[in-house]
């Protein structure tokens, strides 16, 4: 009956889990924290943090910020709007922040991939584009 009872819960925090995934997923422009995630789905924060690394192999603040940055991908391709702008506009409060996790993630800093960018993707279509251009996760991208 215990192992019963321990397989329901755990099928109940992978749920939850899911639930905060999807939030991050669908806002990550808004000011998000673990301790408002965790309390919306009823668990602690370092629950939370704890679980979703098990589940995911990320922190939660890692899983947003590669959010965060393949939408800033997106944005810097398209060419219309500048870095400070892509930062605010993706849900970062700190340029240097987003700029230095960016540039962990992708390679190179955000200003020399929208010049780039630009450049490499014209004729592609979207899908590709996204395919191909998917910041790196849970490593950082080789030193160019």
């Amino acid at each position: 009956m215990a192992g019963t009872s321990n397989t329901e819960q755990h099928l109940r925090d992978l749920a939850r889990l899911r639930r905060v995934r999807d939030r991050m997923d669908r806002e990550y422009a808004q000011p998000l924290d673990v301790e408002a995630l965790a309390r919306d789905v009823h668990m602690s924060a370092g629950h939370l943090s704890r679980q979703f690394k098990l589940a995911y192999g990320e922190s939660p603040y890692t899983y947003l910020m590669t959010r965060r940055i393949e939408r800033a991908m997106s944005l810097l391709r398209r060419g219309d709007l500048s870095v400070t702008e892509v930062c605010f506009e993706v849900g970062c409060q700190s340029l240097g922040t987003f700029s230095t996790r960016f540039t962990e993630l992708v390679g190179i800093p955000p200003s020399a991939y929208r010049e780039q960018a630009a450049l490499e993707t014209v004729d592609l279509p979207t899908l590709v584009v996204k395919r191909v251009t998917r910041p790196i996760r849970n490593r950082e991208a080789p030193a160019v």
